[in-house]
């Protein structure tokens, strides 16, 4: 028989949802609780390579950041445990590449003038509560 550590017997399952910001619809999938952050992104990105989504995206975990779509606005830590976060939807995005300080240019929002997905979060929320 077997014997199992505390921390193996405590280790659950968990659904969760992960929406990539520019793509269609979640990903849905099940990890452990004991799963780091970095190995979710891992496996949400093999999914959607799998399924042949677009927009195509690179499958380095290192070019992404996932947020809770609930729990607070800062990007999950890589080595952070999924299970400790306490929800189990999550927004899978690009990382934005910060363009250095230049004359007109504010620090910290991309080129094309988008800013992630707060500001299409927030542009989305505006549009629903203001549309008839």
């Amino acid at each position: 028989m077997k014997s199992y550590s505390t921390s193996e017997k405590s280790s659950g399952r968990l659904l969760i949802t992960v929406n990539v910001l520019g793509s269609a619809g979640p990903l849905r999938f099940v990890v452990s609780e004991n799963d780091k952050v970095a190995t979710v992104v891992g496996t949400a990105l093999k999914k959607y390579g799998g399924e042949g989504r677009l927009p195509v995206l690179s499958s380095d975990i290192n070019d992404f950041l996932l947020y809770s779509a609930t729990a607070g606005v800062d990007a999950l830590g890589p080595s952070e445990l999924i299970g400790s976060v306490g929800v189990r939807n999550f927004i899978l995005c690009k990382k934005q590449k910060q363009p250095w300080k230049t004359e007109g240019r504010t620090p910290g929002i991309a080129q094309n003038g988008k800013k992630g997905w707060k500001a299409w979060l927030t542009k989305s929320f505006n549009f629903k509560i203001h549309s008839h």
